[in-house]
C-alpha cells in the first residue's frame, strides 16, 4: 500500500518509494490489511495544511517523513455510516496552524484505487449526498418557504440546506427520513470543538452559523406537522446550527403537545447533551419517542475537558438517559470517537458500564471533527493500553450484545405506531 500525498495545488498522488502509515492518537503506526476498505462513495480526499506525510521506505523499511517542502499529508473525510480506524500518518510542520474542524482518516493507494482505514458501521444509503437531488431540494425550499412566508425557521433551514448542504435540513424540505427543527441559540456547554460557536480567540473558526433567534411554538409546530407524514418520519430538535435544545424546554413541550393532539404519525427525537435533567424529564413526559445524547467519554475528567459543562455534570447526563429509558424512550448516544483515545482500556471499561446502567439501545459511532494535536493536548493522558479502534468496536459489540452499533438515528426495530 503506497503513501498518498498532495502538492501545493491540492493534487493527490501516490508515492512509488513509500508505504503509507496511519496514526493512533499521536503514535504513528502501520496499517493492517483488515483495517482497510475501498474509499466509500461520497468520501472526499483533502490536503492537510501545515503537515508532512510520514511513510515507510519500501527499499529499507525505514520510517521517514517526506522532506519535500511542497508536499502535504492527505486525509479522507468519510460519509455518514463509516467509522475511521486511524488518523492520517503525518507530523506537523513548525508553527503550523490548527487543522480545520473535520474528521480526518488515513488513506493509502493499493493496486486498484484509494483505500481508507475505516469500517462500515451503518447503511450509508440515506445519508449519501448523491441521494439529495438538488432540483428536488430547491423545489422543496421554494414550496415550503412560500407556503409559510413568516416562518423564520424555514428561512434559516433553507440556508443550512442550500448553503451548508446539511442533509438533515435538506430532508426537512424533501419531507423524508430525519428532518430538522432547531430551537435554541444558547447552550449550557462550551464544547471545545463546537461547530456553530467558538470564542473570538479560538484557534479554529466555527464552520457554521448558529441560530440567532428564539422561534415561536407556531413556527415549530408548522415544521413538525409538515414533516411527520409517514410512519418512519423523524423530526429532530438539536442540530449543528444551534445550542442545547433543552434550554428551550418550555417551548418544545408546548409544541410537542400541540402536535401530538393532531397526529400520532412519525417519531419526535431530541439530540441533546442531556445535562438539564429536569428539562429532559419534561420533554420526555410530553411524548418524546427518541433521544440521542452526545458524549465523548464516560470518564468525568475527559468529558469535562471537552464539553466544559455549565451547571451540570456527567451524573446528570446519566440520570437523564436512565429516566428516558425507563419511560420507554428509544435512547442512544452520539459517541464522538477518536483513534488513540476511544480505544484506551479505561475509556472502554467506563463506556461499557455507562451503557449498561443507562439501558442504551443504540451507540452511534461518529468521527470527531477536530484538530488532533489540539484535542490530544486538551484531554487526560492514557492510563492503560491502546487496543486499536477495530478491536475496541469489536469489544463493544461483544460486551453489549443488546445494544445496536450504528452511525445515525434509527427508529425502534419492528415498531408499530
Amino acid at each position: 500500500m503506497r503513501l498518498v500525498y498532495a502538492d501545493e495545488q491540492g493534487n493527490v498522488y501516490d508515492h512509488p518509494d513509500y508505504a503509507g502509515l496511519g496514526r493512533n492518537g499521536d503514535v504513528v503506526t502501520e496499517i493492517m490489511d483488515d483495517e482497510l476498505i475501498p474509499l466509500p462513495e461520497g468520501a472526499t480526499l483533502v490536503s492537510l495544511p501545515g503537515t508532512r506525510p510520514v511513510g515507510i521506505r519500501i527499499d529499507n523499511d525505514a520510517m521517514e517523513r517526506l522532506s519535500e517542502d511542497e508536499v502535504y499529508a492527505v486525509g479522507a473525510l468519510l460519509p455518514q455510516g463509516y467509522t475511521r480506524l486511524l488518523l492520517p500518518g503525518y507530523v506537523k510542520r513548525p508553527g503550523a496552524e490548527a487543522l480545520p474542524l473535520f474528521g480526518y482518516s488515513a488513506v493509502v493507494w493499493k493496486e486498484d484505487g484509494f483505500y481508507v482505514a475505516a469500517r462500515q458501521s451503518d447503511d450509508p444509503e440515506k445519508w449519501n449526498p448523491a441521494n439529495c437531488d438538488l432540483d428536488a431540494l430547491e423545489a422543496g425550499v421554494k414550496r415550503l418557504t412560500e407556503a409559510y412566508p413568516d416562518n423564520r425557521l424555514y428561512k434559516h433551514l433553507s440556508h443550512c440546506a442550500l448553503g451548508y448542504e446539511c442533509l438533515t435540513a435538506s430532508n426537512t424540505f424533501l419531507q423524508r427520513w430525519e428532518g430538522a427543527v432547531p430551537v435554541s441559540f444558547s447552550c449550557n456547554a462550551g464544547c471545545f470543538g463546537c461547530i456553530s460557536e467558538q470564542p473570538d480567540d479560538s484557534e479554529f473558526p466555527a464552520p457554521q452559523t448558529r441560530l440567532q433567534f428564539k422561534p415561536t411554538a407556531d413556527e415549530i409546530v408548522e415544521i413538525m406537522m409538515e414533516h411527520l407524514r409517514t410512519p418512519e418520519s423523524i423530526i429532530s430538535f438539536g442540530q449543528g446550527c444551534e445550542g442545547e435544545p433543552s434550554t428551550q424546554a418550555a417551548i418544545i413541550v408546548e409544541a410537542m403537545k400541540r402536535v401530538r393532539q393532531r397526529t400520532s404519525i412519525g417519531y419526535i427525537n431530541i439530540n441533546t447533551n442531556a445535562g438539564l435533567t429536569d428539562h429532559i424529564r419534561a420533554i420526555v413526559d410530553a411524548g418524546l419517542d427518541l433521544m440521542r445524547v452526545s458524549t465523548i467519554s464516560a470518564l468525568d475528567d475527559h468529558y469535562n475537558a471537552y464539553y466544559r459543562p455549565r451547571g451540570y455534570t456527567l451524573a446528570n447526563v446519566e440520570k437523564s438517559l436512565t429516566y428516558a429509558a425507563d419511560k420507554g424512550v428509544h435512547t442512544s448516544i452520539n459517541y464522538l470517537i477518536f483513534p488513540g483515545v476511544t480505544d484506551r482500556e479505561e475509556e472502554l471499561e467506563a463506556m461499557i458500564g455507562f451503557a449498561r446502567r443507562t439501558k442504551l439501545k443504540l451507540i452511534q459511532l461518529r468521527n470527531l471533527n477536530i484538530d488532533p494535536e489540539s484535542y490530544l493536548a486538551l484531554i487526560p493522558k492514557a492510563k492503560g493500553q491502546l487496543l486499536g479502534m477495530k478491536q475496541a468496536i469489536e469489544l463493544l459489540e461483544a460486551e453489549l450484545p443488546d445494544v445496536m452499533i450504528g452511525s445515525y438515528t434509527h427508529i425502534p426495530p419492528k415498531a408499530v405506531k
